[in-house]
């Protein structure tokens, strides 16, 4: 019951990393809605977005947190050996932030620009036909880990997740 979503405003949004225009890093975001854009973030870790704009109309939202419901091992194993401590974190902190969440899921630079919407992409979104919880109610803040922009409430979560990275 819970994950966790930034939403990013390609080239009106200073915090995007569209804001000054269309680049060789950011072009996936500058493509059409469905595709994944992957980045290199601080030289150390991957961060994955969700591209929802028109094509040539940069606008991407940024996967955060997401709750493990299967191959809770497999992303146990690819965390265990992000950490160097042999042992992975507990379940909540599997997918607990975007650098986490893309380790855990094994997504890479390899991943920027495949369809997430393919039957045939190695990163599917899917929709699994599971309601959302009763009751679950969608919380907003303030964007996290940017330095512009930060008055924006363009960060949603689901209330009371204990899979949620924290602000």
């Amino acid at each position: 019951m819970g994950g966790g979503v930034e939403a990013y405003y390609g080239e009106r949004d200073p915090a995007s990393h569209a804001f000054r225009g269309r680049t060789a890093r950011n072009a996936t975001m500058f493509g059409r809605a469905g595709l994944l854009y992957v980045y290199f973030s601080y030289g150390m870790h991957w961060c994955a977005n969700v591209v929802c704009g028109e094509v040539g109309v940069a606008g991407a939202v940024l996967l955060r947190a997401l709750e493990p419901v299967a191959e809770v091992e497999e992303m146990e194993k690819a965390r265990a050996v992000r950490r160097r401590a042999g042992t992975p974190p507990p379940e909540r902190d599997l997918c607990r932030g975007p650098a986490n969440l893309t380790c855990a899921l094994g997504i890479g630079k390899e991943h920027d620009g495949v369809d997430l919407l393919s039957a045939a992409s190695p990163v599917r979104l899917v929709d699994d036909g599971v309601p959302p919880p009763s009751g679950a109610a969608l919380t907003r803040g303030p964007r996290v880990g940017i330095s512009r922009a930060t008055e924006l409430e363009w960060r949603f979560w689901v209330a009371g997740s204990r899979y949620v990275s924290r602000g």
